[in-house]
């Protein structure tokens, strides 16, 4: 991919996750980084196959499994107070570029301010959680994983209880 193809790509996502950030933060999500089809990402409405962080995040936080109407669902997020932003703005190849974004992280975690940070992926945890944690965010200890990978339903035990919220499924 060139280096425009990528700043392009970039530019969309930031653009979509804009138009659904909270005011103020209650809960903000953070994931490793965006998946590396341009067409898929979390904040886009038109995905149609392989969304499945936006759907698992749906059915832990509104109870419900989510239509592929990604709008109403992606608005109640919102006025919940659910953000979720990536470690790495880029998709990557090589996980080596991680460690170094981390103090980047940290610093928008501080500008953004929310309530709480849950981190979604064990991998992420185990890079992110001491350091939000040393400069006392309020970072939530629990190890999630991502919910590919098999780990669909250990995502759900353990993601649901956390991030449920009431009264806020969206009319349809």
């Amino acid at each position: 991919m060139t280096d425009a193809a990528r700043s392009a790509a970039r530019r969309r996502r930031e653009q979509a996750a804009a138009s659904f950030r909270p005011d103020h933060i209650d809960t903000l999500l953070v994931a490793e980084a965006p998946p590396s089809a341009l067409d898929r990402y979390f904040y886009f409405l038109d995905v149609d196959v392989q969304d499945s962080l936006f759907r698992h995040v749906v059915e832990a936080t509104l109870g419900e499994k989510p239509t592929r109407d990604k709008q109403p669902w992606l608005d109640a997020l919102k006025n919940a107070g659910y953000f979720l932003v990536d470690l790495s703005p880029d998709p990557f190849d090589d996980a080596r570029v991680l460690r170094p974004l981390v103090p980047r992280l940290v610093s928008r975690c501080r500008d953004l301010a929310p309530d709480r940070v849950v981190l979604i992926g064990a991998r992420l945890y185990d890079l992110a959680y001491g350091p939000l944690h040393e400069v006392r965010l309020p970072v939530v200890d629990v190890r999630l994983p991502f919910p590919g990978y098999g780990q669909r339903k250990r995502f759900l035990d353990l993601a649901t209880p956390l991030l449920r919220v009431t009264n806020r499924v969206p009319s349809r």
